[in-house]
């Protein structure tokens, strides 16, 4: 698995909270984070990429992932494309990195 010092190129801190740039592979046989893509974490999602279906998964997968509302995870950038920026607000990105981080 990657280490923390590579996570970090996809993490990092915003005055609200954390900022996740994030790759995602819609149509997927499950739903799951799957590691970094370049400077991204890629995330497959089961959802067909039809009407937001897929932007909804993974901010819902997400707020799951992290323990957060989903009134706090918001998708910022990539509404229409696999490369999207996905805010959490109320966790900084130190807590973020440590939840991504393998047990």
């Amino acid at each position: 698995m990657t280490g923390s010092e590579n996570l970090a190129v996809a993490v990092r801190d915003h005055a609200d909270g954390a900022i996740l740039d994030i790759h995602v592979q819609p149509k997927a046989s499950r739903t799951e984070w799957v590691g970094l893509h370049g400077e991204a974490l890629k995330y497959r999602i089961s959802a067909p990429p039809a009407e937001g279906a897929a932007n909804d998964a993974l901010c819902a997968y997400v707020a799951k992932q992290f323990g957060v509302a989903a009134s706090s995870v918001k998708l910022l950038r990539g509404h229409t494309a696999r490369r999207k920026q996905v805010q959490l607000r109320g966790l900084s990105a130190q807590c973020a990195l440590q939840i991504l981080q393998p047990s």
